[in-house]
């Protein structure tokens, strides 16, 4: 199991107990927004790192348009992989066994943290 699985699976446990019909949209939700701004934060990384090497291959706007593209393919993939059947098999794979529970602040506070790093990083660039 992936580190986004543990991490989806933590969020809806956290969830299930106070919103028992949204729990779900809100773990595919926060695993979207999580996985969007870790993209986002190599994508400015590697910004910077190509500009100080004086490297030229792909202009700002195509850059916006494939992190975009790139972030609707992570949500499509994040809707298919965390709805339905193959959810309901996860969770019951990881209610089997024990699994690492993450405190709840930690994991808003991830997407938030990479969100910050790239713009800390796009102002050095």
């Amino acid at each position: 199991m992936s580190l986004s699985d543990q991490f989806f699976f933590n969020i809806f446990s956290y969830y299930k107990n106070r919103y028992k019909k949204l729990a779900s949209k809100i773990a595919t939700i926060y695993i979207n927004f999580l996985q969007v701004s870790v993209l986002l934060v190599l994508g400015v990384f590697f910004a910077v790192f190509f500009n100080q090497m004086h490297v030229t291959f792909l202009d700002s706007e195509k850059a916006w348009i494939l992190f975009v593209i790139a972030s609707i393919i992570i949500c499509f993939k994040n809707w298919i992989q965390y709805s339905g059947k193959k959810r309901n098999v996860m969770n019951a794979k990881i209610s089997s066994r024990k699994s690492k529970h993450f405190p709840i602040w930690l994991l808003w506070s991830l997407p938030i943290m990479c969100i910050a790093l790239s713009i800390i990083l796009s102002k050095a660039y």
